[in-house]
């Protein structure tokens, strides 16, 4: 297959995820299954592609760009914990300035959490994610597949933004401007949930250690 079923994978992965998300389709999808329905349709189609995706880049024809060493991998499994954290803390909490936000009437400029670091903090993780994993795996598949994926967060940023410059007219200026007002580093104000969310980025990162050899058959943690 080589080749082809990369290719084939690089498509649908793309073709999945624009074209779900194209106004009237999604408007569509979404009064058929719901809200909730269609971001968990979306969201199982999305990761079960991004899977194939990812398996077809690892079975394509090997072109080497640079050789691997151990220090790559321990690379790669720090910046993952920091992914998984940012994760977090971004995942089913207010943002209106992004996507991915949940209940975004209930946004606190004056509490942004971690929009105050990352306007896009969803793109920051897709970021760290591919550039992590571009260091360990120096094949020209996977330089595609990650620098593909590391382009499009540096960049879609501003595709975001324009849009929700559209959606909100002043309000996304007013909301910039109170939210640079806020300290970098300011003590949470309510440290139990700070503290869960912590522990859930910590877990995540557990779980996609084990869950790495099984589903993508490498295992993250050099011998």
């Amino acid at each position: 297959m080589g080749w082809g079923a990369f290719i084939a994978a690089y498509i649908a992965f793309f073709v999945s995820h624009s074209v779900p998300m194209r106004p009237a389709i999604r408007a569509r999808l979404t009064s058929a299954l719901g809200r909730r329905g269609f971001l968990l349709s979306y969201s199982s189609l999305s990761l079960s592609v991004l899977v194939w995706l990812i398996v077809a880049a690892g079975r394509a024809p090997t072109v080497v760009l640079w050789d691997w060493a151990p220090w790559q991998s321990w690379t790669t499994l720090t910046i993952m914990l920091a992914v998984c954290l940012i994760a977090a803390f971004a995942l089913g909490v207010p943002n209106p300035l992004s996507f991915g936000g949940v209940n975004n009437a209930r946004f606190d400029p004056h509490a942004p959490g971690v929009v105050r670091f990352f306007r896009h903090p969803l793109l920051v993780v897709l970021g760290l994610w591919a550039f992590g994993h571009m260091i360990p795996n120096g094949d020209l598949a996977h330089f595609i597949l990650f620098g593909s994926f590391a382009v499009f967060a540096a960049f879609g940023g501003r595709i975001v933004d324009r849009r929700k410059r559209r959606e909100l007219g002043e309000d996304w200026a007013r909301l910039i401007a109170e939210i640079r007002t806020v300290p970098l580093f300011t003590a949470p104000r309510h440290p139990v949930a700070w503290g869960l969310r912590v522990i859930a980025g910590i877990a995540l990162y557990a779980l996609l250690l084990w869950l790495h050899p099984i589903v993508i058959g490498v295992k993250p943690v050099p011998a």
